[in-house]
């Protein structure tokens, strides 16, 4: 047999196990590793949503609460996980954006993963004291070059998206506002209110009753669109900041070098799942919007993120292992 032939062959032999594999895929239930504690937001969205994915695989997803270290335990046990398809992690904003900016972590957050597709997003809402004499960002940015050094803003903690989404804002304004940072965001959101700090960046299903009740005044929005939840409220392109779509968001990975068919199968059975009007209801309780990607939209938008937070990382001095 010529040489051709013999390639040709040894070709086909090795497509047809793999083929078979994607063809029975899955054949057993799914470890779904989520990177924070059982009970927050981010677990409810992983519930919601492996229940409908589960069925529409037919097969079990199991959820595995893996806190620890910002999301870098749950990244490593992923990374070093089997590329069968039979272990998927989760990943957020921190895990694949703002954490491999501000911190050296051992995995890479392009590299060592598998897009399989982006679940949804919410935007972050400036927001402030209802005392502070601002009706809009313009007043708000004026109000606080005024006063120098004088006016303080809380975030969720170091490195966290409510910190570099409002150094993002410091660094295009040239505004500056003392940073105050917290151990999770509603300890910040009670001193906000309490009026200990002026100005807070956080997720809008976070800001939202606290808004609702008059104590909060949202002055902008993150993202290309305006939020359902709050109507009146203006994106910050809007108000003149292009570009400004800093989001926080959910998305499903998996090790690095998936078979491409397997990946087919989830990422289509995941877009289906996200198209029924059922889960976007659900998922509108964490003020989260479905937004479904092809795995490659989705490896770009990691890439992206992590580009744009590295960046700003770098810019504002922000390393938090040094």
């Amino acid at each position: 047999m010529k040489r051709r032939h013999l390639l040709q062959a040894a070709g086909a032999t090795l497509a047809v196990p793999q083929l078979a594999l994607a063809q029975s895929y899955p054949a057993k239930a799914m470890r779904y590793i989520v990177p924070v504690a059982a009970g927050g937001g981010s677990d409810m969205i992983a519930r919601v949503v492996t229940e409908r994915w589960g069925k529409a695989l037919g097969q079990g997803i199991v959820v595995d609460n893996q806190s620890g270290g910002g999301g870098v335990v749950a990244c490593q046990l992923t990374a070093r996980a089997p590329a069968d398809g039979y272990t998927l992690l989760q990943g957020y904003v921190a895990t694949h954006g703002t954490t491999p900016a501000t911190r050296r972590v051992n995995y890479d957050a392009v590299t060592d993963f598998t897009p399989i597709g982006m679940i949804g997003a919410t935007p972050n809402v400036l927001a402030i004291n209802a005392n502070v004499p601002a009706r809009d960002i313009k007043e708000f940015i004026d109000y606080v070059k005024r006063q120098p050094g004088k006016l303080s803003y809380g975030s969720a903690g170091q490195g966290s998206l409510t910190h570099l989404t409002m150094e993002l804002l410091k660094q295009e304004t040239g505004m500056f506002l003392l940073h105050i940072p917290y151990r999770g965001i509603a300890p910040a959101i009670n001193d906000l209110l309490g009026g200990q700090t002026q100005a807070i960046f956080p997720g809008l299903a976070a800001a939202l009753p606290h808004l609702r009740s008059g104590r909060m005044r949202a002055l902008a929005v993150t993202g290309r669109q305006r939020s359902p939840q709050l109507k009146d409220v203006p994106t910050m392109e809007e108000v003149g900041f292009k570009g400004f779509d800093a989001m926080q968001w959910y998305g499903v990975v998996g090790p690095a070098g998936m078979p491409p068919d397997i990946v087919r199968r989830l990422n289509e059975t995941q877009i289906a799942v996200l198209k029924a009007p059922e889960l976007a209801e659900k998922l509108s309780g964490e003020a989260v919007e479905p937004w479904p990607m092809t795995p490659e939209q989705f490896g770009q938008y990691i890439k992206a993120d992590v580009a744009r937070w590295t960046a700003l990382a770098k810019a504002r001095n922000i390393r938090l292992d040094e």
